[in-house]
Formats: structure tokens, sequence, C-alpha cells
């Protein structure tokens, strides 16, 4: 068995896309890409469980809905360049979700987190469909090997992604999302996140995420699948 602690949320009352697709991830376990979807909204503090068939793995709720499943995957792009430490920094300062966010105690971006609480990773628009911003990891997500986790990681390669397609435009879930983790970041290393918006169609939103240290050494990425939905499914 195993729960979505809530802290761990996105939309108050379901678990952070990123989180949850790590949480598959991380329990299939496989080396290079992999893609995880998610079915519907991830219930929190309650008892979930693992299902396997073949190279896939399911997350079920107790009545057996599937909540996510994950597979081996393969990107469609090329990574993103690091983005320089100083368009970071003007990323950060331009963080729209000071301003006015829907997911404001999201776990990943949500500015009424505390550090600690949430990862405060804030990126914001530098061009070109193109967000970025700069972030370091808090020691309190250390685990015993020194680094984050890959939940975590997954939950810090998700939100960039959100913003690039504009959060606040356009009231978003993650649907989908392929990702790799070269290296989880460790607690007090200086990180450059960066996400740009790929494509749009109807109410889909195609985007990736690549974070990077501040030296250039690519940590992870993704592509996503972001969907477009009303704010009763989620507020």
């Amino acid at each position: 068995m195993v729960t979505i602690p809530a802290q761990f949320n996105g939309p108050e009352h379901s678990g952070n896309g990123g989180y949850v697709a790590g949480m598959l991830a991380d329990e299939l376990a496989t080396p290079g890409p992999i893609t995880s979807t998610l079915r519907i909204p991830p219930p929190l503090d309650v008892p979930l469980s693992w299902e396997r068939d073949g190279d896939a793995v399911r997350l079920l709720t107790a009545g057996g809905a599937v909540i996510g499943d994950a597979a081996p995957g393969s990107f469609a792009r090329d990574v993103l360049a690091c983005p320089t430490p100083p368009q970071a920094e003007a990323g950060l300062a331009a963080y729209p979700g000071f301003h006015h966010h829907p997911f404001d105690r999201c776990f990943t971006c949500g500015t009424q987190r505390d550090d600690g609480d949430g990862l405060r990773l804030f990126t914001g628009p530098v061009g070109d469909g193109l967000t970025a911003g700069s972030w370091t990891p808090h020691e309190a997500f250390a685990t015993a090997s020194g680094t984050i986790d890959v939940p975590v990681t997954w939950a810090a390669l998700d939100c960039p992604g959100g913003w690039a397609a504009d959060f606040n435009q356009h009231l978003m879930v993650l649907g989908r999302m392929t990702a790799e983790v070269l290296r989880c970041p460790r607690p007090g290393e200086p990180c450059l996140a960066v996400g740009p918006l790929s494509a749009r169609d109807g109410r889909k939103f195609f985007t990736g995420t690549a974070l990077y240290t501040r030296d250039g050494e690519l940590l992870g990425r993704s592509e996503q699948t972001w969907i477009e939905v009303e704010a009763a499914q989620v507020l």
C-alpha cells in the first residue's frame, strides 16, 4: 500500500502532477525516459495500491480505479539549452504567480508554501514562449543518499512547463509527462529551470522542461501534455 501525503498537492485537494508521475516512474524503475499518464485527480492521504502488467505499472484507488500508469517512453524534441544565470534571475523576478496564482499552495510552485514545505520553484517569462527561473532545493527534502528523491525531482520538472503555457490564462492540470532524471539534485545545490510552450491543440498544451545545475550540468528533462479544465473540476 502507498499514500500520497497531503504535502504533495497541486490543486488544493489532489496530488501534484509531477510528484505523482514521479512516484509512478520511481516504482517502474527502468532506465531511460519514462512516460507517466494521469487518468484521474490523484487523491491525497488515502490508501492506494500498485499493479504491474509487463513493463508497465499502475497506481490504483482502493476501489480499483486507475489513477495513473507509467511505461518506458521516448522524447520527441531536443532538450532545451541551459538558461544563463541572469536569464534565470530575470525569469524568477517576473514570475506571474507572485501577482495571481490559481494553485497558490501547489507543492512545486505555490507562493503560499514555506521554505522546506514546498519547493518554491518560480519561473517567469523570458521571451519567445519560454520561462526560466533559479532555484535551490531545501535541505528538508534530503534523503539518506544526500540527494532529493525521484518524485520530488519530477515535481521540480513539472510546473515550469505549466507556466510556459500560462496557468493564469488557461487553468490546466498535467495529463502526461515523459521525463528522465540523469541525477537528482542535492539540497543546497543552485539550479536553473527552463520550460517552453511547444504547441497547442484545443484544450491540450504541449510543453517541455529541463533542470540544470548553475554550471550547466543537465540533471533532468521532460516533455508534457497539459489539459485545460473548468475551475469547478479542480478548485
